[in-house]
């Protein structure tokens, strides 16, 4: 009898799901005397036996889209990169043409390195806090 249950419960092992791992106490039958009780705390081991939980699935796919909406808000930073070049561009391309208004074109230069920097710091803000506050 007690063979047959030790064989049942490691087929149940075997053809369980891999996700979560439970001990469970075999019982054997009690209607034998007291030689049984001995052969009992001997032959009671742990086996291992599975349940499904689906935990592990759905924090995959939050971590997946964290990591994608972090790829998303990143973007921003390249964008203000390409603005302060622009800014710059101009600004050398502005100095060519009238070098008299050096002064008034360098003020309206660095009002746009301010704001496109402070772009890019936005963006990057966003992305470490979808990151790790979220």
């Amino acid at each position: 009898m007690y063979a047959c249950s030790l064989i049942r419960s490691t087929s149940q092992l075997l053809t369980g799901p891999l996700s979560a791992v439970q001990l469970k106490r075999l019982q054997m039958p009690t209607n034998q005397g007291q030689s049984s009780l001995a052969v009992q705390r001997l032959l009671t081991s742990l086996i291992y036996s599975r349940s499904f939980q689906t935990a592990t699935v759905s924090r995959d796919i939050d971590t997946a889209a964290k990591f994608t909406g972090t790829r998303a808000a990143t973007v921003g930073v390249a964008g203000s990169g390409a603005g302060i070049g622009t800014v710059w561009g101009s600004l050398i391309t502005g100095y060519a043409r009238s070098p008299s208004l050096k002064q008034q074109l360098f003020s309206y230069a660095m009002l746009g390195f301010a704001l496109s920097g402070a772009i890019g710091l936005f963006c990057l803000t966003v992305a470490f806090l979808i990151l790790f506050a979220m």
